[in-house]
Order: C-alpha cells, then structure tokens, then sequence
C-alpha cells in the first residue's frame, strides 16, 4: 500500500461514500446527511454496516475525530438501529491513529472488522477455464432476495435483515446493476456494481459456503464489470476487500490502496 498516491487514497474514501449514498438514497426510508466533520448514509435498517458514517476529510487532532463520532452518535441516537463508522488510517495522523479505539469507545463504537481499499484499472486475463455457471442480472424480486440472503449469510446475519435492506426494487436502478451467479438453480454468489463519479464500484459479492472454491465469485464479479464497460463506458473500478476476499482481487488485477476499520455501535438505549 506503500505506493499508493494520496489521489487514490481519497477516491476510496470518496468511492466508499459514494457508493453507500447510493444505497441509502436506493432505500425505503434512507437519507444522506452532510455535516462539516461527518458524512452519514443511512438506510434506517435494523443491519449496521447499512447505517453508516464517514469522515469527511483527514483528522490531525483528537479532538476532530471526537467531534465526529459525536456528530454521527447524536444523529443515529434519534432512530432505533445500530450503525457503524468507517475510518481509514490514512486519514488520521499518527498520534490521532494510536488513539481511534479509545476515543470511539467513548460513543459504544468497537472495532468489527477491517477492509483494504483496493483499485484496478483493466482485470486481468482469466487463468482458469470459463465457469459453468450462470450468471443472472437482478430484475425481479428473486435476484433481489438472491443479493440479500447471500449476503446476510456470509456477514453471519439473520436473512430478514438481509432482505430488509436490499429486497427494495429502487436499491437497484440505472445506477446500481446486481448479477447472482448460479449453480444450477441455486444462488451461488453476488456482486453489485454502482456507477460512482464515473468509476464502477464493485460492492456486495458474497459466495454461499457451499459453493465456495468453484469461481462464482468471480463470474459474478466479472459479468459486473463486463455491464460497467457496455452501459457507462467504464474500465476503473475500486472495492473494499474483506480478509476472504483480498487473495481473490489480488488475482483479479486489483491492488491495495489503504486500510479501513469498520466499527459498530448497538442501537440506542442499548450497552
């Protein structure tokens, strides 16, 4: 991540955004909400890394990233769903890095997961022999419920949280394209792209356990980005890999941008 230019470390920031704006505004009761020091994107479901807050530009003092985390803790404790808040550490200095953990604390926020931001102007050539699999556009309540319940089994969710936040007709438009790659009937994998300051965002890809290690993920990422290219003119595209997924995007052309640290916070009222 070490030759990654500050240009490509704020388009993950601002792609990161961008994308989850979509959803929020794709959503049945979402908003997007700009203060000074918070960017919050909140479909106003019960699954947290739907509700989400981000920085608005680098943090030099403690203090910034307090005010922050207040912004967004005093925004989120008028609903009734837990949320989250994403950071990356490359926009915190040094002594504010050192001190995210405890100062997020402070508002419930606790380290869930991190994710690298990862970019690839062209995917590289397949190493492997085409897949049997087919993969279907999301155009019906069927391929909408495919997305969602892969998804919330793979992030250990329960599937009408899934639903709740993705089984929604406008979560996919003329800006936000689902493909489900399939076994046979079954619904074998996931990928969304969503077109964001005329860069395809890849976001969503999931592969149930079952159908693991036979290159769905990759079908269904690849048939994203072959939409991307067809209807916008778009080659670029950034993600934000999971520990699963990095070894697979690594394969695929991607390269590592920075780090995020995704925390969570419990819904009000509760510890």
């Amino acid at each position: 991540m070490h030759s990654a230019t500050q240009a490509e470390i704020d388009e993950s920031h601002a792609q990161f955004r961008g994308a989850w704006r979509r959803m929020a505004l794709g959503s049945r009761a979402g908003e997007v909400v700009e203060r000074p020091e918070v960017y919050l994107a909140a479909c106003h479901v019960a699954w947290d890394m739907m509700n989400t807050a981000f920085l608005r530009a680098p943090v030099e003092s403690e203090q910034g990233l307090a005010a922050a985390a207040a912004s967004a803790a005093r925004y989120f404790s008028m609903g009734k769903h837990p949320w989250s808040f994403i950071v990356s550490e490359d926009w915190l200095s040094p002594q504010v890095r050192a001190q995210a953990a405890s100062i997020l604390a402070w508002y419930k926020l606790k380290p869930l997961t991190s994710v690298t931001g990862m970019v690839c102007d062209r995917l590289a050539e397949p190493t492997r022999p085409p897949s049997s699999l087919e993969v279907r556009p999301v155009v019906n309540a069927w391929g909408r419920q495919a997305v969602a319940d892969i998804n919330a089994l793979s992030y250990d969710m329960p599937r009408e949280l899934g639903r709740e936040a993705m089984d929604v007709e406008s979560f996919f438009g003329t800006e936000s394209r689902g493909f489900v790659a399939c076994q046979g009937d079954a619904a074998a994998s996931s990928s969304v792209v969503i077109r964001v300051d005329g860069v395809a965002y890849i976001a969503l890809v999931a592969t149930r356990p079952e159908h693991r290690r036979i290159g769905a993920a990759e079908s269904a990422l690849r048939r994203a980005l072959s939409e991307a290219r067809e209807s916008w003119g778009i080659e670029r595209s950034v993600l934000h890999a999971t520990e699963a997924g990095f070894p697979l995007y690594t394969r695929l052309g991607y390269r590592p941008v920075t780090r995020f640290t995704i925390y969570s916070a419990p819904a009000p009222g509760l510890s």
